[in-house]
């Protein structure tokens, strides 16, 4: 291991020679290198290698080649670049490789030896590397991606490009990003082959040595790679992806205009498509002038958004179906919430979205969702009446669902419409037990506020007897927080005793009582251990908490600290696993008064 090492130090010795000579490093700093290097040498042929000691030695080497950077550039120094940077750049994709070799699955290993490639202009080694990378790791198709990017970007080779991106569909035949991808790299290959042209047009100079294929300027080349994506991927959003890169270039009208032909033909039944083309109306040049005043423009708009409407109204001729009216309804939702200043094109909008909400509603084709739209607007607008038919109708149409009975029945309350107290019962009855607590919380909310006392204690009670855990832990949470703020201490405590056997019983509960009960005038210790020894059978094997809030209590005036350690014998005694650490930890911090 030593001879190797030794070797590789004295293989450096010509360009630490040249550093020094050309005053680029001092003596001292050449003797800290081979220091370094030695240490970083020897790290790389022990038995066991880790990956960290490779890429400590790379960032060391680019540290240097860095540092050489700066120094040429403080000194004006231009020369002897294959004498000192060649080989440290050399060295470092040696190591890169026997990195790579042994760890072949860490992509980002991969990547940062392309960066490196990239920063260093080493462009021969740049393809070997991602020659080698797509043989490990063929099946991630952004790498085929990349290495072709890169073909055509840094290699300025549209030919080494297109053959990866040919390779990449033999394993990725149905990948949609890497046909993206070529179609965006023909068009820009064309593109670029359309400037040369007419630069050297410009220059008058003769084109008959230069080959400018026709096909090739005209982007036919894309139009192959179109047909063949099209031909196995059949989905109107990925037609629309490869339109919109189309559209980027100022050369693509006809293969533009045959893709909407085979978008219109193919996808008419996917609401997507109508959708694409009704807002393509929106960017569709006018006629004449451009408007100046804000009304002209307003009324250009307006114009513009009917358009879009009767295209929408063709699709839903076409497809009545719930996705067509919800993409229908984002369209005016979005429009609506645009801002303008004149009020006709506002109402105007406002009317359009009321409308297909109705008709959509009507059809029995309206999401959840856009009933709460619906009953904004309504009310915004002041419309009591609506609005309070419309959350009505929307529990008719989505009856199991406890979000559409939460806000109709808020929007209800809100406006004083309908029976309050028979629609929590009739939406108690339909919703999924497990999902009804909002529910509960919003019928006693309502009931205190407007019924009497009996009515709310009824509603309680009722809730007490949910088979769901949730349901019935919070409503005595609750109940015992309403007994106090309506009865005082000793309602409270009357409800504290009558539910404190009545699983499932929540912390919370037992913790409430305890602050009810400090909160009097004059609290009973007797009554905070009753409470706290009731909460202790349920959560006295995992709450640590718990037990020192209890030890915390006899410590305090009320109490007595020689019952301390009693507690701590039996808190040791019933918590199980990691709560013991956590309370010894804990109780020792309270005893040296940290706590």
């Amino acid at each position: 291991m030593a001879e190797i090492v030794q070797q590789r130090i004295e293989d450096r010795i010509p360009e630490l020679e040249q550093l020094e000579r050309v005053g680029l490093f001092t003596k001292k700093e050449v003797k800290s290198v081979v220091k370094r290097a030695t240490a970083l040498e020897y790290k790389l042929h022990r038995l066991i290698v880790n990956k960290e000691d490779f890429i400590a030695y790379i960032q060391y080497e680019i540290n240097v080649l860095e540092l050489i950077k700066k120094r040429r550039a403080h000194i004006h120094y231009k020369f002897k670049r294959e004498e000192i940077e060649f080989p440290i750049i050399h060295r470092i994709h040696g190591i890169f490789r026997r990195a790579t070799k042994k760890w072949k699955d860490d992509v980002q290993l991969w990547l940062s030896h392309v960066a490196f490639c990239k920063k260093w202009a080493t462009k021969g080694q740049l393809s070997r590397v991602f020659s080698a990378m797509l043989a490990i790791h063929p099946n991630k198709p952004a790498l085929w991606i990349m290495a072709a990017k890169s073909e055509l970007e840094d290699q300025d080779s549209s030919e080494s490009a297109r053959h990866l991106f040919l390779r990449a569909l033999r394993f990725h035949p149905n990948n949609k990003k890497v046909y993206q991808e070529y179609f965006r790299m023909e068009l820009l290959h064309a593109e670029k082959l359309r400037k040369q042209k007419a630069e050297l047009e410009k220059a008058e100079i003769d084109l008959g040595e230069y080959e400018f294929s026709p096909e090739i300027l005209s982007g036919r080349l894309a139009e192959v790679v179109y047909k063949d994506a099209t031909g196995k991927i059949k989905e109107a959003e990925f037609v629309i992806s490869l339109l919109n890169i189309a559209a980027i270039f100022d050369f693509t009208k006809e293969l533009q205009d045959s893709i909407l032909q085979d978008l219109q033909t193919n996808y008419a039944a996917d609401s997507l498509m109508w959708d694409f083309m009704a807002r393509r109306e929106l960017e569709a040049p006018g006629l004449g002038e451009e408007p100046h005043s804000a009304k002209a423009r307003a009324l250009d708009i307006n114009r513009r958004e009917e358009r879009c409407c009767q295209l929408y109204e063709e699709g839903l001729k076409v497809i009545s179906t719930e996705p067509m009216w919800s993409r229908y309804l984002d369209f005016c939702l979005e429009r609506l919430k645009r801002k303008t200043n004149v009020q006709e094109l506002k109402e105007k909008r406002q009317e359009r979205l009321l409308g297909v909400l109705q008709r959509a509603h009507d059809a029995s084709l309206l999401m959840e969702d856009y009933y709460k739209s619906w009953l904004q607007i309504l009310l915004s607008s002041g419309d009591a009446e609506g609005a309070a038919s419309v959350a009505m109708a929307a529990t008719e149409r989505y009856r199991q669902s406890v979000t559409t009975w939460s806000l109709s029945l808020q929007t209800l309350v809100q406006l004083g419409s309908g029976d309050p107290a028979r629609l929590f019962q009739e939406a108690l009855t339909h919703v999924n037990p497990k999902e009804s607590l909002p529910l509960w919380r919003l019928q006693l909310q309502w009931s205190t506020a407007n019924q009497t006392p009996e009515d709310t204690e009824a509603i309680f009670k009722r809730g007490l007897q949910s088979a769901v855990p949730t349901v019935a832990m919070e409503m005595k949470d609750s109940y015992l927080n309403w007994s106090y703020s309506t009865g005082g201490y000793k309602k409270a405590r009357k409800t504290f005793k009558s539910l404190q056997e009545n699983r499932p019983l929540s912390k919370s509960f037992f913790t409430r009582m305890v602050e009810i009960e400090k909160e009097q005038e004059a609290p009973k210790m007797n009554h905070l251990r009753e409470y706290y020894e009731r909460a202790l059978q349920e959560f006295g094997t995992s709450d640590d908490d718990l037990w020192l809030q209890y030890i915390q209590e006899e410590l305090s005036t009320l109490g007595q600290p020689e019952n301390c350690g009693k507690i701590h014998w039996r808190a040791m005694k019933f918590l199980e696993g990691e709560s013991v650490e956590r309370f010894v930890s804990k109780y020792t911090l309270l005893q040296t008064g940290h706590s």
